[in-house]
Order: structure tokens, then sequence, then C-alpha cells
């Protein structure tokens, strides 16, 4: 009776192991599409231009979210089609506008590999697309989208070098820029790229916990995150946080605590953006990302002791996990050197 179950344990014990082994390769997959994925920014060093193109277009479709990431910028640009496909190509045809220019003016061959000439054009197509007034597919739009993509790269060129003094990011100052001296410029009844005035919000209204529904409460938090992206329907904005997660969890729970928060109680930044946005929506104009650009500018030039102790250079930042490990590396062999002298 023993002989038949004796002759089942080598096949049990294979199809364990083959078990095993496949969960091991769908775990070594997904942590290959983690983080920055430096690895493939190697394979695709010495392919064709038109491919390296595409890449360097997923990562700054990522860049948006401070990502750098080609797997997430896919999942992104997915969202977009799902959300609005004339938007997809609005923001796409953008950000090849800025990526281009960058490529043909000389820009720095790393900043353009890692999407930093790409996103802020990305987002100044996007918003000229949310604001027109002519609606979806009206074709004449894509010159704006060009020339607003390609006027961003400049911007950025330029600022680089002044706040490079103080170790600050260019962000999206360009973006802001452009988009606001766009707006201005065409107005809502101009003949060719009329488009719909932004309205004052007014004062924040106080949070009646008596009408508080969780599930619109959770939903906006997630919908807050595709925002970023002038999304507003929730599929494609849960998808968007789905490639955030890819890059980073870390960074996927910051996002969500930050759309809580701004959702919730409404901090420094979204006062802020309350308050910028009534002095512009005067004169219909909307407040973009300035809030948030100004107030996240202001953090990192604080020079407190217990801040700036944590505080990476710009040019060293990556993922958050990545920038954990870097850190501790770095004051692991601090405390060696103290050691020593």
């Amino acid at each position: 009776m023993w002989t038949p179950e004796k002759s089942e344990g080598p096949a049990r014990g294979q199809a364990h192991t083959a078990a095993g082994s496949s969960r091991q390769k769908v775990i070594s997959v997904l942590l290959y599409c983690t983080g920055e994925m430096t690895h493939f920014s190697k394979i695709m060093e010495d392919k064709p231009f038109p491919v390296q193109l595409v890449e360097w277009v997923l990562r700054g479709v990522s860049r948006v979210i401070l990502a750098n990431n080609p797997v997430s910028g896919a999942l992104i640009l997915g969202a977009l089609v799902m959300a609005s496909p004339w938007q997809a190509l609005m923001g796409t045809v953008g950000l090849l506008a800025s990526t281009l220019t960058a490529v043909i003016i000389g820009q720095d061959s790393a900043e353009i590999a890692g999407g930093l000439h790409g996103f802020n054009g990305m987002l100044v197509a996007l918003l000229m697309g949310v604001f027109s007034a002519a609606g979806d597919w009206y074709w004449w739009l894509l010159l704006p989208a060009c020339l607003g993509g390609a006027t961003c790269t400049f911007l950025f060129s330029g600022l680089a070098p002044l706040l490079d003094r103080w170790d600050l990011p260019v962000a999206v100052f360009p973006f802001n820029m452009v988009i606001v001296l766009f707006l201005a410029c065409t107005g809502p009844n101009n003949p060719y790229f009329p488009h719909n005035p932004a309205t004052p919000p007014g004062a924040p209204e106080a949070l009646n916990h008596t009408q508080l529904h969780v599930p619109e409460v959770l939903q906006g938090v997630v919908v807050g995150v595709g925002q970023i992206y002038a999304c507003g329907a929730f599929g494609p904005s849960l998808l968007i946080l789905g490639a955030v997660l890819v890059f980073s969890p870390i960074m996927a729970i910051h996002a969500l605590l930050g759309s809580g928060i701004g959702t919730l109680v409404a901090f420094m930044s979204a006062y802020t953006d309350i308050a910028l946005s009534n002095l512009l929506g005067t004169v219909g104009l909307p407040a973009c990302s300035w809030g948030a650009t100004l107030i996240a500018t202001l953090m990192l030039l604080l020079t407190a002791r217990h801040l700036s102790a944590y505080r990476i250079a710009i040019g060293r930042v990556g993922s958050p996990e990545h920038n954990l490990v870097t850190h501790r590396h770095w004051e692991e062999g601090a405390k060696e050197d103290s050691t020593d002298v």
C-alpha cells in the first residue's frame, strides 16, 4: 500500500518546486518593473532613436507624478486613453514637442532620457484641452499644444541654472507660467482658441460630519490623485494610483495621504490654492498648481537643522525606497568617519 504513495512523492515535490519557481519568476518580473528601472535604460542605450524616444516619452509621462518609470508611464497613458482619447492625444503631443525641442537645442542627454524635459509640456497640453471651449477633437488646438510644449523646454533650461544655486528643482514652474500666459492671451472670446473662464471658488466650507458619505470621500481621495493629470474619472484615477504603486509604494501612500488631507481638512497648500484661485479667478484664470509648487519650494528652502539633515541633493534623488537606503548608507559612512577621527 505504501508503494504508490512513495511514487507520488517526487511528483508532488516537483509540482511544488514548479509552483515556487513560477511564483519566484512573477515576483522577479514585478521587482524588475519597480523603481527607476535603470537596468532598462542601459538596455535601451544602443537602440534606434525612435525606440529610445518611446522610453523617454513614457518616463516623461510618469514624471508628472515625480516618478521615473516607463511602465508607470505606460499605465498612466492607458488611463488617460480610458478617460478621454482626445486628452491623451493632447498630452502626448505636448510631451513630444517639449522632448524633441530639448533634443534639437542640445539639452543634457541624461535629463532628456529621464523625461525631465517632457512632463511640463504634457501638463500644458492637458490643461489647454480641459479649458478649451471648442470641445474635443478641435484639431487647431494641437498647434498651441506644440508651441506651449516647446516653450516649456526653453523656460526649463533658463530656470534650471537659477534654481540650481539653491539646489531647488524646476518642478512645474514652466507649466504654470505657460498655461496662465496662454489663457490670458487668448481669452474666452478668442475666435480660434476660446476657453472656459475659471471662477473663484470662494471660502472653504466647514466640514459637516452629519452629511459625510464615506464611499464618496474615499472615491474623491482616489480621484484627487488622478486630478494631477486633469482626470476626474474614478477608474482611470485608480489605474494612475496603481502606476504610482509600481514605481514606489511609499509614494503611493503619500499620494493618498496628501489627497485625503486636501479633501478633508485643507492644510497649507490647499488654502494657498484657494487664495490664488480667488485672486486669479477674478480675471477668469485658474490657479493651476501654483499653490503646491510655491509651498513645496518654500519647504525645500527651509534650513532648520531637523529638516536639512534629511535633505537629499536634487541630483541624487530617486525613488523614496532608494532614498532611504542611500541616506542610511550615508549616515553609516559618516559615523565611521567620525569614529576613525
